[in-house]
């Protein structure tokens, strides 16, 4: 009882002398003056291309150009919209075909990505180092340089002027595997024997063991694999219109000539709209993640 008590003492009399952190209140001031600043650079051409959209075409063409609109209106968007509706492929088609293609192809991309990964970055095999390689060359080339053996390839299977061809080239994108396979490797071997050990395939042990402790790395895979599928227009495999993306529908309406600058500006604004909402809904479960699934051995 003694012992407890001299314990309890020293304890709470190294606690007043615990040092707290060296920061000072000018240090303070200028990280945030640093941070403002920077928020400002990101956030000031999202805000110029809603401010731009709102504008009419007297202020859009008017020199030099102003920053916030004097008479701000929605005729841009609303123009837009006739324009689109006035297309003998109905809007919808448009929508619907960029939907369906952006999710099975980020669906995939993450899924086929993770599976790879979990493999190259827990299990060793004849030839996995050099496959895993192969992939991070493969990052070094963009898709013009890719675009006609693409091209070639979609011919032979037959797939061109069809879904397949945007779906399986975004599938098959390297990224996906090095993102998942750098994240994999922190991930405990300890946890999967643990899993084998209580008779849990390895199915069950990839799904539900550690899918969701790499939940960071698919979330940003899927931002990316949402941007990139989002706003492909790909008209080089898809020929019908009626199978065309909606990005392709806007490039044509952005073409049309300095009485559809109005429409152009609202464009840029419908293009952006769907990656950021997704940032910003998936940003918090990232954060909220990666602060709670730090495992180690």
């Amino acid at each position: 009882m003694r012992q407890s008590k001299y314990q309890t003492k020293t304890t709470v009399r190294h606690s007043k002398y615990r040092r707290g952190p060296i920061r000072s209140i000018g240090g303070d001031i200028g990280i945030y003056i640093f941070l403002s600043l920077c928020s400002i650079v990101m956030v000031f051409p999202i805000v110029f291309a809603i401010s731009s959209s709102l504008k009419p075409l007297g202020e859009l063409l008017k020199q030099p150009p102003t920053f916030w609109p004097r008479n701000p209106t929605f005729r841009n968007y609303s123009d837009l919209f006739i324009t689109l509706t006035q297309s003998w492929v109905p809007f919808s088609r448009y929508i619907f075909n960029t939907l369906f293609v952006t999710a099975v192809g980020t669906i995939g991309h993450v899924i086929i990505a993770s599976m790879a990964a979990y493999v190259l970055a827990k299990y060793d095999f004849p030839g996995g180092k050099a496959f895993f390689k192969l992939a991070v060359v493969a990052l070094m080339f963009s898709g013009y340089v890719t675009g006609i053996p693409n091209y070639l390839i979609m011919c032979r299977l037959h797939m061109v002027d069809t879904y397949w061809s945007l779906i399986l080239p975004a599938i098959g994108g390297s990224l996906g595997l090095f993102l998942m396979k750098q994240f994999m490797d922190g991930f405990p071997m300890s946890l999967i024997e643990a899993a084998k050990i209580d008779g849990a395939h390895e199915f069950l042990i990839f799904w539900k063991l550690v899918m969701p402790n790499v939940k960071p790395a698919w979330l940003t895979i899927s931002i990316f694999s949402i941007t990139a599928l989002w706003n492909n227009p790909q008209t080089t495999y898809i020929y019908t219109e009626s199978k065309k993306m909606l990005r392709y529908a806007m490039d044509q309406i952005m073409a049309g000539g300095i009485a559809r600058t109005g429409q152009a500006q609202a464009v840029v604004v419908v293009s952006m709209s769907v990656p950021i909402i997704f940032f910003i809904c998936s940003q918090s479960q990232i954060l909220e993640t990666m602060a709670t699934s730090g495992l180690k051995d």
